[in-house]
């Protein structure tokens, strides 16, 4: 079976390759010149979540960062050696922090997990119900406390990353780039941009206050 899909991966391989090059001749020479993103997108490694699909962007358009449950830690080399590059030398314009409903990390830091590496993993996120869990519990439906915890960890992760030392250094110097936090809504497909606490953020000193 295993093979099966890996031959079918291979063939639509070889369909995306011929329809390119047959819309466009120089379709991957321009790739190999290099990339401009002007978006950074830090999301879920879920399965069902490519982003490419869901905005209909195509190959050089997002630079991305995934891993489980959206996160950002500022002891992480890898998403820091992504930020610094995305900020740095890509010069992105917006990043964007994206969370899911139906988040399978989101849903086991309420519930519990039994693997101890993922159970670290997610140990934030755990917290950060605790924290809220006199509000969460009110919902009626583990859906609906799992779905707002996920928009709760979408701005919760935004503001780790505005405290890491690229951000800070970034927000510097103008232009800024636009920070952004977005819900991918499984149940009907559409992308719903949360709101912020930017005046917050300002009085912190996460952002700048002309941001």
């Amino acid at each position: 079976m295993s093979d099966d899909i890996i031959k079918k991966i291979m063939q639509n391989n070889k369909e995306f390759v011929e329809e390119a090059v047959k819309n466009d001749p120089y379709y991957f020479k321009k790739l190999s010149e290099g990339q401009k993103p002007s978006i950074l997108y830090i999301g879920c490694s879920d399965s069902r979540m490519p982003i490419t699909s869901f905005t209909k962007t195509m190959p050089g358009d997002i630079f991305i960062h995934r891993n489980i449950g959206n996160q950002v830690f500022t002891n992480d080399i890898n998403i820091l050696s992504v930020l610094e590059y995305a900020v740095e030398v890509l010069n992105i314009k917006y990043i964007v922090i994206a969370g899911h409903y139906q988040c399978g990390a989101v849903q086991s830091a309420i519930k519990g997990v039994n693997n101890p590496l993922t159970s670290n993993w997610i140990s934030t996120i755990r917290e950060l119900y605790l924290e809220n869990k006199e509000e969460i519990e009110k919902m009626n439906s583990f859906d609906n406390k799992a779905d707002y915890l996920s928009e709760l960890n979408v701005i919760y992760q935004i503001k780790r990353l505005l405290k890491t030392s690229i951000m800070k250094n970034r927000l510097k110097k103008k232009p800024y780039p636009l920070i952004i936090g977005w819900i991918i809504d499984i149940y009907t497909g559409y992308i719903k941009e949360l709101p912020l606490p930017i005046d917050i953020w300002k009085k912190l000193e996460l952002l700048p206050f002309d941001y």
